[in-house]
């Protein structure tokens, strides 16, 4: 899909660099046995979770669909399955 954003804002780049700082820092902990340090990273797992979020309803993620767009998506769906449909009937 060109023509979608997928994900790519603020938001969501901050919120997975936090996760994905988070879970190498409980690695680190889990491989050298220590659990304080460990849920510590977990801790910031989920804050990248909440920051992404937080920067999601600031209005920092992605806006939401308009529903001229939504009703096109749903006729070129309709549209691809009536084609996919006709070629299968040819077919047989």
């Amino acid at each position: 899909m060109a023509g979608s954003n997928h994900g790519h804002t603020p938001a969501a780049w901050t919120g997975v660099t936090i996760v994905i700082i988070g879970f190498c820092i409980a690695g680190v902990f889990m491989v050298a046995a220590n659990p304080l340090g460990f849920w510590a990273g977990m801790a910031v797992t989920l804050l990248g979770g909440v920051v992404g979020m937080a920067m999601k309803a600031a209005g920092l993620g992605m806006p939401k669909e308009s529903e001229v767009h939504v009703q096109a998506r749903a006729r070129a769906a309709q549209s691809s399955q009536t084609a996919q449909t006709a070629q299968a009937q040819a077919a047989s």
